[in-house]
């Protein structure tokens, strides 16, 4: 399975991993924050259609890893992005709006089903405002991948120095892909 997000058309991105633990397992850390914040961002949801979500972004939580001087304040204070959940169906959909970057209101959609004893997860991402598409798909990579740590019980692999290189090489495969399909 290709670990790289597929640009489904202007401003939407899609991810599709399959994740090694069972349904159940997985929706948890989507919705428990303690666990959410070791992958992505902690903070309270109320899990509800139209229940108000919570992230906090503090990278100090998910890596051990310096940030670069530009991420300090956010890394050690973090950053609030405030949304609603959107679709709620335990436990294979939780979607919610997202707030942040230079985007006023996307959506993120996660799709958990069955597959082989474990998981396959589908994460689409959408209404991105196109400066922000090479950021949030960098971004995603490394959350996916910090998942994929925490239920294998890794150590969870470095942020802070596979970001940027992941950012520029979805700009590279972005430009690639502008004006096909």
């Amino acid at each position: 399975m290709n670990e790289y997000g597929v640009v489904l058309e202007s401003g939407a991105i899609r991810f599709e991993r399959l994740l090694p633990a069972p349904v159940e397992r997985v929706w948890t850390y989507l919705t428990d924050s303690e666990k959410r914040g070791t992958w992505l961002a902690s903070g309270v949801f109320d899990l509800r259609l139209g229940g108000e979500t919570n992230l906090l972004f503090k990278h100090s939580q998910i890596t051990p890893e310096e940030p670069p001087e530009k991420y300090r304040d956010m890394n050690e204070n973090g950053f609030l992005s405030k949304g609603a959940i959107t679709r709620y169906e335990p436990p294979h959909v939780l979607a919610f709006t997202w707030h942040g970057g230079d985007n006023p209101s996307s959506e993120v959609t996660f799709e958990l089903s069955p597959k082989d004893g474990k998981t396959l997860l589908v994460l689409t991402h959408r209404k991105l405002a196109a400066t922000d598409m090479s950021n949030v798909a960098g971004g995603w990579h490394v959350h996916l991948g910090l998942l994929e740590d925490q239920l294998e019980g890794n150590p969870p692999r470095g942020f802070w120095s596979r970001i940027d290189a992941l950012e520029a090489e979805y700009t590279a495969r972005m430009a690639n892909t502008e004006g096909q399909g």
